[in-house]
């Protein structure tokens, strides 16, 4: 492919711009620990949600998306709740409310504000800390082959080069310019320059979408797009089996499903929504997210920027997969779309912008080069705070200068970086990282996570060993369960996972000593979550007789519901709007604004009373 003038002006510019923005708003990441990775609390909660939608608009998942979409239809959105997509609902609704209420700076923190600090809090704040360390370097190593990829199909110049013995590709080379150039202005500025930047990455991105979305609405046609796709691609239904019959099509792609263990759809989505759920309600990972709404001036704009990311994320998000969906197939034949007789979709993002006139495909490069860099930036904000603030600070120099812990926390972020991206080096594609982090880290995570939040007796050591067994067997199953299940989807082992994660916890923590009771009666009181709480909210309410418990579990899953289906049509409802099926848009539309009345006054009513 080759760049004109414009397009590298434009490329350039955009990192040029990106380096001073960050670089300007650094000096103020320079007081603190607190204002290098929370920002002093002082961002608003819309920036935040610019920021943490901008944080999940990454280059990797667009074109996994892409093909997902291309080979299953509309009817894909389901299988994407067992990432889990509704995370954010859940949070909106109460978890974040309960995460912000607790001041602290870091997940790992947060495991010392629930169970205080004896030997079986310090194993779960140690494994807290491993989890985050490990959860920013897979995502690390995931954007890395993604990026490298898309620039590899994009950019014009040949860069693979051989260093100590080691062949590099060119897509490799790309990457790791990519993520240095990243690194520079994300180390330098912390939560202040991250935020900063990705707002305006957050607006060259949705330029991008709405100019590539014209561009497709301009070039297709409604009678293309049905006379391609099979019978039933373009209905969002939940069905017994995938009937998408490629073979008049493309015949290769019934082959692709099959080998994916989606066929038998209604038990692989029965379990992604019975994992999603468990998922979601477990809260968000030691990650961005959670630095992100750690980082609100309250609890009430905690779950202000929650609902805000969801509006400004995902229209402009699957407007651009439907638009590169529908120039993938008025620009390619098959043939163009195959590599070795097998679908290539994954490359379909950066083939469809080689094809875009001059002036557009810089900015659209761009914007998919501010994708990448917001979400990896992200990732170097939140996990160097879990090695600074809860190993060093805390175990090995708690007396250091605010500066001194400013410079370790620029060392983890290069060292995460730097493992991360040797990592990824290694990876031949998206699919390898997204089975380990959603089968294994999130598979590991979601037990102790929700037991942490509803059940008063699980102690540190019964958290610890619920995390541990958790993580231990979902990497066992990664490895072997294609072979032990006969082939199927890797998500119908997370019962399996589940039930050993929760013995683990539940055993140790009734074989072990509880909690002591001053530690867990302030964090019931801090926190007011509902759940099994009983003995402790007694003991609270015998010594503060105006405490009034958390009694709204019913409107909470009310509003979990409502949000769910306002999340779908947020999400559907541009992939309707591209293809011109313009009635099931509208139809969505309407859903979307009673939902929306709805969730006015059995939400933002409530949240508005929040202090």
């Amino acid at each position: 492919m080759t760049l004109g003038t414009l397009d590298v002006s434009i490329i350039l510019g955009y990192i040029l711009l990106t380096f001073l923005i960050g670089f300007w708003i650094s000096r103020r990441a320079s007081k603190g620990l607190q204002s290098y990775f929370l920002g002093d609390n002082q961002l608003r909660w819309w920036m935040l949600g610019f920021s943490n939608s901008s944080g999940m608009f990454d280059v990797s998942g667009a074109a996994w998306m892409v093909s997902m979409v291309f080979i299953y239809g509309v009817n894909v959105y389901w299988q994407q709740w067992a990432w889990p997509v509704w995370n954010q609902v859940f949070l909106m609704m109460f978890l974040s409310v309960w995460l912000r209420r607790s001041n602290v700076m870091t997940g790992a923190e947060w495991i010392n504000f629930r169970f205080g600090y004896d030997r079986g809090a310090g194993a779960s704040h140690i494994i807290t800390v491993v989890f985050a360390v490990i959860v920013a370097i897979a995502f690390i190593a995931y954007m890395t082959v993604g990026v490298g990829i898309f620039a590899g199909a994009i950019l014009p110049w040949n860069l693979s080069t051989h260093i100590a013995g080691y062949h590099l590709a060119s897509y490799q080379v790309y990457a790791i310019i990519i993520i240095l150039l990243t690194t520079v202005y994300s180390v330098k500025g912390g939560m202040y320059s991250v935020v900063a930047t990705e707002i305006i990455q957050y607006a060259i991105m949705v330029i991008s979408c709405i100019l590539i979305t014209w561009l497709a609405m301009t070039v297709t046609d409604k009678e293309a797009i049905a006379r391609f796709f099979p019978e039933g691609w373009d209905r969002l239904a939940v069905k017994l089996k995938v009937d998408l019959d490629w073979q008049g099509k493309w015949p290769a792609i019934n082959q692709v499903i099959d080998d994916s263990g989606f066929r038998s759809f209604a038990l692989v989505f029965g379990m992604m929504a019975f994992k999603g759920l468990w998922a979601s309600l477990a809260g968000p990972l030691p990650s961005y997210d959670m630095q992100r709404i750690l980082s609100t001036k309250s609890p009430k704009e905690a779950a202000k920027m929650n609902a805000f990311t969801m509006i400004v994320l995902y229209i402009p998000l699957y407007l651009l997969v439907a638009s590169i969906l529908v120039l993938g197939i008025h620009y390619f034949s098959i043939e163009q779309m195959s590599t070795g007789g097998k679908p290539n979709l994954g490359a379909l993002l950066g083939q469809v912008i080689a094809q875009l006139p001059p002036g557009i495909k810089g900015l659209i490069m761009a914007g998919m080069l501010a994708a990448f860099m917001s979400t990896f930036s992200a990732f170097v904000n939140s996990g160097p705070a879990y090695i600074v603030n809860d190993i060093y600070k805390r175990y090995i120099n708690p007396f250091a200068t605010a500066q001194k812990y400013i410079r370790m926390s620029y060392l983890s972020s290069i060292v995460i970086v730097c493992i991360g991206l040797s990592f990824g080096l290694f990876l031949k594609n998206v699919e390898t990282m997204l089975d380990i982090i959603t089968g294994g880290l999130y598979a590991g995570f979601v037990v102790p996570n929700v037991l942490k939040w509803v059940w008063w007796r699980l102690n540190g050591w019964g958290y610890f060993a619920g995390m541990l067994t958790g993580t231990l067997t979902s990497i066992v199953f990664i490895i072997t369960w294609k072979d032990i299940s006969g082939g199927q989807h890797l998500v119908m082992s997370f019962p399996y996972n589940m039930a050993l994660s929760l013995a683990a916890a539940i055993i140790v923590s009734t074989c072990s000593r509880r909690q002591d009771a001053a530690s867990l009666q302030a964090f019931y009181t801090q926190t007011n979550p509902w759940g099994f709480w009983k003995p402790v909210q007694q003991a609270v309410q015998a010594v503060n007789k105006v405490f009034v418990p958390n009694r709204g579990f019913g409107r909470d899953m009310l509003n979990v519901l409502l949000g769910i289906v306002w999340q779908m049509t947020l999400i559907v409802m541009p992939v309707y709007v591209v293809i011109r099926q313009y009635n099931r848009a509208l139809g969505l539309l309407a859903i979307c604004a009673i939902t929306t009345l709805l969730l006015k006054f059995t939400w933002y009513n409530n949240i508005k009373k929040m202090n």
